[in-house]
């Protein structure tokens, strides 16, 4: 989406994983100018059509920590609480289907869902099918590996089995570079596919992987990509009232620091620093 920056302030903050027991950094923030589609951020329109009267339905690809997961009994995480807010926003009830990733990126979905909502990277070839809102994370690549496994970069990397999650732009990088990929259907999958040794090494946004293996001290990022990957909300491109809606709602967000707070809950307080 070439879109506007949500406002300066959402330059990309660095998380490092000085402070984790990994290391490396994973990119966070609403991205910079350059995201694809935005519609704008015109004043909400309360009468914003949504598919089914009062209640707002967003497809996600559960699980996907910490941005969509099962936690006592609800569904939580980085992008619940921004969806919840464009629901409060709205004056709807807001309603989480779980839908494949193939179905959410290719925007299939969107035939049964309002919003789409689960880590998704703005891609000129996502822009064919969807709209999407200004971004609202950047997050890059990182190759993650046992810290004994001898795997040190990409290069080393090569003949190895390293694990991707399906349809995501780390499969798409890995096969770019020649890598030899084990596809999982999701990144809980894809991470414990690493911790019983079904894969080598795993490639796939620093957030997640990041998120999930900060506490395990058996392995190390071994290289970031610097890709600029950044991510955004998908929307039906003939709903533009909608789009406006989402962007104002992220603006709203950054504005009154609860995008901030999210940020801190899911990413830690190196995600605002």
């Amino acid at each position: 989406m070439s879109s506007s920056r949500v406002r300066p302030r959402l330059a990309a903050t660095v998380l490092c994983a000085g402070t984790l027991v990994l290391s490396g950094c994973a990119v966070l923030g609403p991205g910079g100018g350059g995201g694809a589609g935005a519609g704008g951020t015109t004043d909400p329109d309360r009468s914003v059509p949504l598919l089914a009267e009062g209640q707002l339905s967003v497809c996600s690809d559960i699980p996907y920590p910490p941005f969509e997961f099962q936690q006592d009994g609800k569904v939580v995480g980085y992008d619940i609480d921004i969806v919840q807010r464009i629901a409060d926003d709205l004056g709807a009830d807001l309603n989480v289907v779980d839908s494949s990733f193939e179905g959410i990126q290719s925007g299939a979905s969107l035939t049964g869902c309002d919003l789409n909502v689960s880590s998704i990277t703005i891609t000129d070839e996502r822009r064919q099918t969807m709209a999407f809102s200004v971004p609202y994370l950047d997050d890059d690549l990182v190759l993650v590996a046992p810290k004994d496994s001898g795997i040190t970069d990409l290069e080393s990397a090569k003949g190895k089995r390293v694990g991707v999650q399906q349809d995501t732009t780390g499969q798409f990088f890995a096969e770019e570079k020649g890598l030899d990929i084990v596809q999982y259907e999701d990144g809980g999958m894809q991470v414990e596919g690493l911790r019983s040794g079904g894969a080598d090494a795993v490639l796939g946004n620093g957030s997640v992987l990041l998120y999930q293996l900060k506490d395990d001290p058996e392995y190390t990022v071994v290289e970031t990509f610097a890709t600029g990957e950044q991510l955004g909300i998908g929307v039906s491109p003939d709903n533009a009232l909608l789009l406006s809606a989402v962007n104002q709602t992220l603006l709203d967000m950054e504005k009154d620091g609860s995008l901030d707070e999210s940020r801190v809950r899911w990413f830690g307080e190196e995600a605002v620093r």
